[in-house]
């Protein structure tokens, strides 16, 4: 998996935050855990979606940078909510995917 060095968390998620990464790297995927990840199609900018799809070994191989982790789809959405505001914030614009790349890049 490939994570976002300063990762998102829901409030719920934040409590179990390393046990969330750990599990999910191992391939253990419980609950109503849900990831936002840059899009895979790059003519798109966010996706969201249930860490049960990741039992898809082609999802799993294609999946792309992950921002954040949320514990339910509504926090799910809060935490992409967050996501938007603090790059409009940053950049003001609306270039969610190349302000992650950026930061990626830059290390």
């Amino acid at each position: 998996m490939n994570w976002y060095r300063k990762l998102y968390f829901g409030k719920n998620a934040e409590k179990r935050k390393n046990r969330f990464v750990r599990e999910i790297e191992a391939g253990t995927y419980r609950g109503n855990t849900w990831l936002i990840t840059l899009a895979a199609n790059p003519e798109n900018q966010l996706e969201l979606f249930s860490v049960q799809e990741l039992r898809f070994s082609y999802i799993r191989r294609n999946c792309p940078l992950v921002l954040g982790i949320a514990s339910g789809y509504e926090e799910a959405l809060e935490v992409l909510l967050r996501i938007v505001q603090e790059v409009l914030e940053a950049t003001g614009g609306a270039d969610i995917r190349g302000y992650f790349e950026r930061q990626t890049e830059a290390g």
